[in-house]
């Protein structure tokens, strides 16, 4: 009798453990479902922030050019476009000069693979023209969305130089001074 009530009370010992553990791994599974939505609203925002830094470049040129005009594709953009699961695109093209940002959320929510601060969306910048096209030459660096702590931000990273800085209209305005 005495054994049975020791296994009793080292199985009801174990049961509260397992109980423990269990209702540890709701609140972990539940603060894991909350980041993952907070980490969608970023990424949402990340990338109505690219869309519209691009949008700023070509308006910004358009107003100031009277004989072109540069073409932005999308001509609109709203968060609910941003495709998660899938590779997003930008164009910019005037004359036969085309600059695409492609990009794409991380398999992880946050990722430090392939640039040393985590971040969330990744894609490339590319950039090309006939002359170009003709050499098999095509400009590519690496776009980022970086998350540290409360300090968001677009980046592009250029693996051949190591450079990296701000993804903004100075940049672009580098990235189509290339192709003109």
């Amino acid at each position: 009798m005495r054994r049975s009530q020791s296994a009793a009370e080292v199985s009801g010992s174990r049961i509260k453990r397992l109980a423990q553990s269990i209702d540890a791994l709701a609140e972990k599974d539940e603060s894991f479902l909350r980041l993952s939505r907070e980490m969608d609203q970023v990424r949402r925002a990340a990338a109505t922030e690219l869309y519209t830094i691009c949008r700023d470049f070509v308006n910004s040129l358009n107003r100031l050019m009277s004989k072109t005009e540069l073409t932005l594709d999308p001509p609109q953009f709203s968060e609910a476009v941003f495709q998660d699961e899938a590779i997003n695109l930008i164009q910019i093209s005037v004359r036969g000069r085309i600059l695409q940002v492609a990009y794409a959320a991380t398999q992880e929510l946050l990722s430090t693979e392939d640039f040393r601060i985590p971040y969330t969306l990744a894609g490339s910048v590319r950039a090309f023209n006939q002359d170009l096209l003709n050499k098999d030459l095509i400009e590519e660096q690496l776009v980022f969305y970086t998350v540290e702590g409360s300090r968001k931000m677009w980046r592009f990273f250029d693996p051949r130089t190591y450079r990296s800085a701000t993804f903004d209209q100075e940049y672009l305005v580098s990235v189509m001074e290339q192709l003109i």
